[in-house]
């Protein structure tokens, strides 16, 4: 993929999801209004608008692709086609994790929502789920549930802890090699 394809799939994505947000912010509008979340559910907490997701999710949309671009574009070209697929079942795996979590919170199913939200932690010993295409797939996929603000912060939480755990468990995976197998 060069990079004339990235810029166009990233400016294609960026105004899909603009175009998806706004419609469904302008139709909130004119039905229900524009929800609002409080923070960590208390209502003594700030509310915070769902129609700050107008700006911050094509925003995010928009530096993940870059990020991924950056990715694609430093590693050798044989290796740029299956970057691109393990970015895509990247995303979809962190969206669909994102809805799964979502709907148990919706339905009424605190106890396994409230499992799976520190149990991507788990699963960041074996993987970067701190990566832009996890991210982003977390986002938008928790947005009409949370709002984009509650979803950004709840993601920088898990990306910023899963780094630690990631590098730190890999750390001391190499330690113990080197000690033990040297």
């Amino acid at each position: 993929m060069n990079e004339k394809q990235l810029r166009v799939i990233k400016w294609y994505l960026v105004g899909f999801i603009t175009f998806t947000i706004w419609t469904m912010l302008i139709w909130q509008y004119f039905h229900l209004g524009v929800p609002s979340h409080y923070f960590l559910q208390r209502a003594d907490m700030p509310e915070i608008s769902n129609g700050w997701g107008g700006i911050l999710l094509p925003f995010f949309t928009w530096l993940a692709m870059i990020r991924i671009e950056n990715r694609i574009r430093k590693a050798p070209a044989e290796q740029n086609s299956l970057i691109c697929k393990q970015v895509v079942f990247s995303f979809f795996i962190a969206f669909g994790y994102g809805v799964i979590l979502s709907l148990m919170f919706i339905k009424g199913y605190s106890d396994i929502s409230a499992v799976l939200f520190p149990a991507i932690l788990v699963f960041a010993l074996f993987f970067k789920v701190y990566q832009a295409q996890y991210v982003l797939g977390f986002i938008l996929s928790m947005n009409i549930t949370f709002g984009a603000v509650l979803s950004s912060v709840f993601a920088a939480v898990i990306a910023l802890a899963s780094v630690v755990i990631y590098f730190f468990m890999h750390f001391v995976i190499a330690q113990i090699k080197k000690a033990f197998f040297n």
